[in-house]
C-alpha cells in the first residue's frame, strides 16, 4: 500500500481511539453530576441508549435527553466528531503544508 495512506489511516484510528475515550468519559461525568438521569420521558418510552446522545444528531440528544443532561451539556458542550477531529489535527502536524 502507500506510505501516505497507511500514516493517515493509523493517524485517523488514533484520533478515533481519543474520541472515544473522550465520549466515555463525558458519559461517566454526566452520569455522576446528573445522577444516572440522561433521558427524559420520550426517551426512557423509546428504550433509547443513553450513549448515543453524546455522539449523535444535536436535535436527537435535544429530543431524548434529561433536564439535568441538557443542563450537564451546557456546562460541558457535547463536542461531535467534526469538531474533535478537526481541534486533533492542525496543519503543524502535516509538516507544515
Amino acid at each position: 500500500m502507500s506510505l501516505i495512506f497507511d500514516s493517515a489511516a493509523a493517524e485517523y484510528r488514533r484520533v478515533r481511539g481519543e474520541y472515544q475515550l473522550h465520549l466515555e468519559a463525558q458519559v461517566a461525568a454526566a452520569v455522576d453530576d446528573c445522577n444516572g438521569v440522561l433521558l427524559n420521558a420520550r426517551g426512557k418510552a423509546a428504550r433509547i441508549d443513553p450513549f448515543t446522545l453524546f455522539k449523535g444528531p444535536g436535535v436527537r440528544a435535544a429530543a431524548y435527553a434529561s433536564e439535568e443532561l441538557v443542563e450537564f451539556w451546557q456546562r460541558h458542550p457535547r463536542v461531535t466528531w467534526e469538531r474533535f477531529e478537526r481541534a486533533s489535527y492542525t496543519w503543524a502536524d502535516a509538516d507544515g503544508f
